[in-house]
This record gives C-alpha cells, structure tokens and sequence, in this order.
C-alpha cells in the first residue's frame, strides 16, 4: 500500500447553476423535525436528491455522555456550502442531510433508515460505534458508507463500506509497534464496550511484531467521570519492572481527558511512567488544556491516520474552515473526525465528477468506486482505491485499503512527527485477525 501510485488531485469543476426554490429544503426541515432523532439540512441549500441537488447524509453523536463528535456533521455542512458557493459539483447542488445517532443503536438505525427515505447517495464521513445496526438498512437500500471513522469492524467488512483510513485497528496497532521498541510493561485502559473488547488483540500483535509482552488489559465504563481506581492499578503494573520505563495507554475517547486529570495527581509517585494514545483520544487542543509542557502528555507519543495537524497538507481544509465556519466552534482543524470527515467528502466529490453529466444515484456511486477509481487527497493518505486487488489480505478486515499511519510525539506541548512519513501496519493487522481465529 505504501507502494501505491501516487497522482496529483484534480481541482473541483466551476460550472454554474441557478439556486433550487426555498420551499424544497423547508419542507425537508418539517419532516426532518417530525423524526426522533436529531437531525439538519445545510442552511442555504435547497433541492432534493434529484434534478438539480444532490443529497448525502452525515451523521455522529451529539451531546451524550459518551464521545461527541459534533464537528463531523459541521465539517460536512461547511464542505457543502463551499462546493455550491462554486458551482456545485458537475452543475448541481451537494445538498447535506445530518443525523444524532446519540451513541445509540436504536437511533443509528433510525439515522441509516431515514437515509434510505430520503434516498441519499451516500453516507459520508460520519461516526458511530453502532456498526450493525446501521449498515443492514443501508446495504438493503443500496446506499455506500463513505469514510467512516472506522470504530467498528463492520466498517472494514461490509462491501457497502468505503474506509479511507485504517481505523481503530490501524492505531493500536501501530501504536503497538511503537512502544513495542521503547516501552517496558505496557498497561492499556479502555472502554468496556464491545468495540474496546478489540482494542487489546490490536496492540497486542503491534507489540507481539517487536517481541514485547501483551499489554495489560484494564476495562472502564464507557459513561465514568472518575478514574482514580484505574489510573492507581495502571501506574503500579507499569512500574512493574523498575529496570525499565513502562508505558500506559488511555484509548478512553472524550473520556481521556478525565483519565489524564486523574493522572496527573498520582503521577509524581512514577515519574519514570510515560503515557501513549491514539488521535481522537488527544489533540492539540486537549494538550494544551492539560497544560501544554507541564502537562501529563509530555513525551506521550501518539498513533495518527493523517499527517499532524500543523502540517502544510491541511492547508485546503483549513482554508474552507475559514471561509465557511470561521465562528462555528464545533469544528476543530485538529480533531481526527473532522479531517476524516474532509477526506470522506473529497472522496464523494471524486466519484460524483467521475459520473459526470450522468445518473447520480447510490447505485452509480457504488459502482464508480467498485469499478476501480482511485482518488488523491493531497498526500492525506495514500491513494485510495476499492478494487479487490487494493484490500489488506486479513480477514477480519477486507475492506480496508489503507494501513498508514503517522507516528507523533508531544514536544515542549506541541503534537509534532516522531517519525517521517507514514508507517504501513498491513502485516500487523494479518497477524492480528490471525490471532483472533
């Protein structure tokens, strides 16, 4: 995969288009509000998913007690509203539907149905833990799950999913082969969920690669406030061996910044202990509110699909931010769903100028992507593409085609490249679905 051709992304078409009436997309925010779950349309944009518009749909869970990732459902409004300031896509409107799956089964059901009503082309760039319950409906309607954030293995099985990064399994395994080379014991602290019951085998065959032990395996509640019960067992199994510095692994999502703080005031007791995790558990901004330097983070290194977040590549990301959500805080350049959800819409784009003045349905999308386009994203990731020659030979995750990751370390409170370029985990993760038969 690392060997994969590499070409220069083509620019989005400019053609123009007369705006749709209003009443369309009023009327699509009455039904949206008569549904049980939260859900939105981008203000301004109108249409329906014939004609001239085009109708998609992002969703990510929205103000739980678990992980909220309501920047994705932002990004891909902000996305649209820049692509139809120029045009649209091929001269029509990307028409943008939301959806609150509120860490919920029920409800991510209810997103992935109401998808299928309003015959969206595809779901792109969304988040959730609920894998089988949302793609059934949208595999019975046809409809493709473009970049999802990758947290299940659904994601990397279904072949109505399109995965542009490696996902949870690419972290931890990468992170595994990291610390494998310079850590001793290595304690992980998880979610006690179904998609944390993963997260152990993952960086266990990263660290199985470099010979080290299996890490120790320390369960949380999804929903806890307070950690000082595991952060005092993690620091004493990492201490273990007081010829060497062990590591421990907070893989809690939004609740690791409750770890950390917990951390910090048991941490004088182990200096030697050094901490490790994986994007979309720390960014920036959560380092810097820890306290940057000084902060528990310090020398923490952390596994990341993408370059970081200070790297030139994110320029064109960060430019539509500026011009289409400069005030809305709900969208941070840094936040690992965000940029997933600006590489999914890239690959949206891709496929819809491939099909050209043609049909635009779910049905041409999915074959445009099946029948072997490849689409850049600016060094983001490799080159990306679903044909069957381009997927991992592990069986636990057919459907995934990118097993880059970056390696990144907090220096003086600044999350910077540990290593130059990407590193491929592909035989990683075989190792790993091997060990999981």
């Amino acid at each position: 995969m690392t060997g994969r051709r590499r070409t220069r992304s083509s620019s989005p078409s400019r053609p123009s288009r007369p705006l749709r009436a209003t009443l369309l997309a009023a009327g699509a925010l009455a039904v949206c509000a008569s549904i049980a779950v939260g859900c939105g349309v981008v203000p301004g944009v109108t249409g329906g998913s014939g004609g001239d518009s085009i109708t998609v749909m992002t969703w990510a869970p929205e103000e739980t007690a678990a992980t909220n990732k309501p920047g994705m459902p932002a990004m891909a409004q902000a996305y649209a509203r820049w692509v139809n300031s120029r045009g649209g896509i091929n001269g029509r409107e990307l028409r943008v539907l939301t959806c609150n799956d509120h860490n919920d089964s029920v409800d991510a059901a209810k997103c992935a149905r109401r998808a299928a009503r309003e015959d969206v082309v595809a779901v792109v760039g969304s988040y959730s833990q609920h894998g089988s319950s949302f793609l059934s409906p949208l595999q019975g309607a046809g409809i493709p799950y473009i970049g999802g954030y990758g947290l299940t293995d659904d994601e990397f099985k279904s072949p109505f999913s399109y995965p542009v990064n490696g996902g949870q399994p690419a972290l931890l395994a990468g992170l595994g082969e990291e610390l494998g080379e310079t850590c001793g014991p290595v304690v992980l602290v998880r979610p006690d969920t179904i998609a944390g019951d993963e997260l152990p085998v993952l960086i266990g065959a990263g660290l199985e690669r470099k010979r080290h032990a299996p890490a120790v395996d320390i369960r949380a509640a999804e929903d806890s406030t307070e950690y000082s019960a595991h952060v005092s067992q993690a620091l004493a199994r990492a201490s273990s061996d007081p010829a060497k510095r062990g590591c421990v692994v907070s893989a809690l999502g939004d609740r690791t910044a409750a770890f950390m703080d917990s951390f910090r005031h048991h941490r004088d007791d182990y200096p030697k202990v050094r901490t490790a995790s994986v994007l979309g558990s720390v960014d920036q901004t959560v380092i810097d509110a820890t306290g940057g330097p000084s902060g528990p983070y310090e020398n923490a290194y952390v596994t990341s699909w993408y370059p970081a977040s200070s790297d030139a590549r994110w320029n064109a990301m960060k430019t539509v931010i500026r011009e289409q959500a400069f005030d809305d805080n709900r969208i941070n350049p840094s936040d690992a769903g965000v940029q997933t959800t600006w590489i999914a819409y890239n690959v949206l784009h891709r496929a819809l100028e491939a099909l050209g003045d043609g049909e635009v349905s779910a049905r041409t999308v999915r074959r445009k992507l099946d029948d072997g386009l490849e689409v850049t994203t600016g060094r983001l990731t490799p080159t990306l593409s679903w044909r069957f020659g381009d997927l991992l030979a592990a069986v636990d995750f057919p459907r995934l085609i990118n097993a880059d990751v970056t390696v990144q370390v907090v220096r003086q409170g600044r999350l910077v490249s540990a290593r130059r370029g990407f590193v491929n985990v592909s035989k990683t993760l075989e190792s790993a679905a091997s060990n999981s038969l």
